[in-house]
């Protein structure tokens, strides 16, 4: 059975009247794609956050509000593979001034007060391709740096159920959604920011050619589908 038909039998698809504008759970849409230390045969133990960028994206008018983007040293294996660098884009001296991710993590926790995101909870709401980011990567970082993980990061969106509820296609990854969608491919693929841009474009594409409504697929006890995607060894998406 395709992918496509076991996230079809299990979540039957929306039936969305194209004509009429669905109205949109969140007002903002926080669209995130982290980057982390990897090596080519191996995962690492532990991966480190080395980037985190993160596009807010007003569902009023659908158009980029502000941007977070940050390049994150890694204490543990501070020295980035060749692979990483090859896979990424980010180089060591990239990463070699940057502050640790608990002081980048502060920041982006201000940045995301300071937008007044989470005034209330059902405000905003993450947006990842595929679940590791927020499922895996982001509890792991913060258990190593001690860091009690916040509430707002424990429910997102994962935006291959997304697509695949408004088309019935469940991607492969970002790239294969960009060509569903016979849209072009911003930058690098692998670097965090690029990626985002990207993703930014296939939620725009959504909204437009099928009146998708963006809602919660998945959370810190419940993988969407029940696809946990928890292995990732830096070649993801």
């Amino acid at each position: 059975m395709s992918m496509a038909h076991r996230v079809l039998r299990r979540y039957p698809r929306t039936t969305v009247n194209r004509f009429q504008e669905v109205v949109q759970k969140f007002d903002y849409l926080l669209v995130m794609d982290f980057e982390a230390t990897c090596d080519r045969h191996t995962v690492l133990n532990p991966q480190e956050i080395i980037e985190l960028p993160c596009v807010s994206l007003s569902t009023s008018n659908w158009k980029i509000k502000d941007t977070f983007h940050a390049y994150i040293k890694p204490r543990i294996h501070p020295k980035l593979t060749p692979f990483c660098t090859e896979l990424t884009g980010i180089m060591q001296e990239t990463v070699d001034n940057q502050p640790c991710f608990s002081d980048v993590f502060s920041r982006f926790r201000e940045w995301l007060i300071e937008g007044e995101y989470f005034d209330n909870s059902d405000k905003s709401s993450f947006v990842t391709c595929g679940n590791w980011d927020l499922k895996v990567m982001l509890p792991n970082q913060c258990n190593l740096d001690n860091i009690t993980l916040p509430d707002e990061f424990k429910r997102w969106i994962e935006l291959k159920h997304t697509f695949c509820d408004s088309t019935g296609y469940y991607p492969r990854n970002l790239k294969d959604m960009l060509t569903r969608l016979d849209l072009p491919f911003q930058g690098r693929l692998h670097s965090g920011i690029d990626d985002v841009k990207n993703i930014v474009s296939i939620i725009q594409a959504l909204k437009d050619k099928y009146n998708t409504q963006f809602k919660i697929t998945s959370s810190l006890t419940n993988s969407a589908l029940g696809l946990s995607n928890h292995k990732r060894s830096g070649v993801t998406i």
